[in-house]
This record gives structure tokens, sequence and C-alpha cells, in this order.
């Protein structure tokens, strides 16, 4: 017997931080929208103890032992059940690796599920997603997916209203850039600064409800995009290709390095892609429409 789950891949159109708490984290508010680019998490019983693998874009980045967040899920829903994480986790990769598009936490989200269908755990939705809170800040979203705010470090989520499908580009850096490290270098550019409690823009709440791109184009943010341009100054020349290449509007997806390229139509997202990839700024370029459902069971059997 063997459990499949495919999981999203985000892009945050609203990436609001507050000043670091004294827990080291920041407060958000924090617009996420499931796209179509997605893992897929196989589970299948293992006597030989809890295993992972992985095959597909960037396979060769992804950590095979117990730091993966796809392990520590497992092990999570085993230990809150007493039992054995006796499974084998294949992973196949299509979200980018260290993308700022939460495929470590896509592979978390999609591993508690499987083993929670394949063991006949019977969590509840909120017992899944405390779960997936302990894991990670990006976790409990990859499970719902569709469009939510997450507020506290992005943990609590609210879902919201789509109107509409937004087409977007995501043009894949040729290098990684850290999470942590691009936190601490916003709190070294807010030094000496108020920094405001992060709060959802209205505008950008209506756009989303109304799936009015051009007035989503106009009110997407992130708090985070002058750190990751500080520590990447070469994204910069990415975002200026795919303004130039008729996107709505461009942006840092989360912490980067992945850029984000809003557009007005599928037609519109196949131009940019064209034109970025010939560009000679990004690493691959990928196009993808949201929003698009959470963690889903493929198969049981």
């Amino acid at each position: 017997m063997s459990v499949t789950v495919r999981v999203p891949a985000k892009v945050n159109v609203q990436l609001a931080v507050g000043a670091a708490r004294p827990d080291g984290f920041h407060d958000l508010a924090n617009v996420f929208l499931a796209v179509g680019l997605h893992d897929e998490v196989t589970v299948t019983p293992s006597a030989g103890g809890l295993r992972v693998t992985c095959e597909g874009s960037d396979a060769a980045e992804v950590p095979l032992d117990r730091t993966n967040l796809a392990a520590r899920a497992a092990l999570a829903l085993a230990e809150r059940y007493g039992r054995d994480a006796d499974v084998h986790l294949h992973i196949t990769k299509d979200i980018p690796v260290a993308g700022g598009m939460a495929g470590g936490s896509a592979d978390g989200a999609g591993a508690l599920l499987a083993c929670d269908a394949l063991w006949g755990t019977g969590a509840s939705r909120q017992e899944l997603l405390d779960i997936c809170a302990e894991l990670g800040s990006d976790v409990p979203f990859a499970l719902v997916g569709g469009a939510a705010l997450g507020t506290g470090r992005g943990e609590r989520l609210t879902e919201l209203e789509v109107g509409g499908t937004f087409h977007w580009v995501f043009a894949m850096a040729r290098r990684g850039l850290s999470t942590p490290a691009v936190f601490r270098e916003f709190d070294r550019l807010a030094e000496g600064r108020d920094i405001p409690e992060p709060v959802a823009a209205q505008p950008l709440l209506d756009a989303l409800a109304k799936g009015d791109a051009v007035a989503l184009a106009a009110s997407v943010s992130n708090d985070l995009q002058p750190a990751a341009l500080s520590l990447f100054p070469e994204l910069s020349d990415t975002l200026a290709v795919g303004r130039a290449a008729g996107a709505l509007t461009a942006l840092v997806s989360g912490s980067g390095p992945t850029t984000a390229f809003l557009a007005a139509d599928a037609e519109s997202a196949a131009e940019a892609a064209s034109v970025l990839r010939a560009s000679g700024t990004c690493r691959t370029v990928r196009t993808a429409a949201g929003p698009v459902p959470g963690a889903t069971v493929l198969d049981d059997a």
C-alpha cells in the first residue's frame, strides 16, 4: 500500500514584516497564494525504518536525513500517535529548492497528510495544522492552499476569497538565499526606524476577491525585498527584465531569491517568460496560475 499527496508552491502577494520579537521571530501579515507548481510525496511502509529519497528538479540539493521537513512531519505524527515512523518517503520535486516558494514546507505538509492517510490515524484538520505550525511558519498554508492571510509568524491562517485566476511567471536565480540571512539583513536595515505593526492591505484583499489582476499588481508588496536585494543585487536586473517584458508587476517571492511577475493573462505570462529565458539574468523560468488547492491525496492503494 502507498499514498501519494500532491502539494503546491506559494507566492506571497503581500509580506508585511514587524519588528523582531524577543524570541527572534517577526510578526507577519503574510498573504499567501498557492500556485500550480507541485511536489508529490509518496509514502510506503518500510521495514527498515524511516527513509527519504528524492527525484526531480534540484533533487541533489534536498537533504535526505531527518532534517528534511517531510521526515520531521512523519516523526511528529508518529510520536503524537505512539507509533514508529517506519515509512519510505519519496519526494518528486518540481518546486524550486531554496527559492522562496516554500518547497520544503510543501513536502512537510504532503508527508504529514500522506502518513495520516497511510496509518489511518484519523487526525483532525486542526491537529494536522497544529503539527504543521510546529514544523515551520509556511507549512500550514501548504496544507490549506488556495489563498490565506497568515499572522503571528505566518502560521495562523485565515482563508481568503479569490474571485478569479492569476497568471504568474517565476524566474529562478542562479544561487540560493538563506531566509534567516534575509531576516537578519531586514533587521540591520531597520535599525533606528519605527517598524509599524504588520497588517493586510485592504486594496489587496479586495483585488483578490474580485479576481482583478491590475488592482492586485498595484497593491502587492514585500517588506523583505530590500533586504533580499541588498544581499543579492543581481535580482534587480531580473526584476527589470520582467517589467520591461510587460509584467503588470514584479517582486521578490518571499525571502527570495525567486522573482515573481504577475501577468494579465496566460498569453502575456508566456511572452514574459520567453523574454526572461533569453535575458541570461536567471537560471530557469516557469509559469503557473493560482489559486490551486492545498495538499491533496492522489491515490490510496
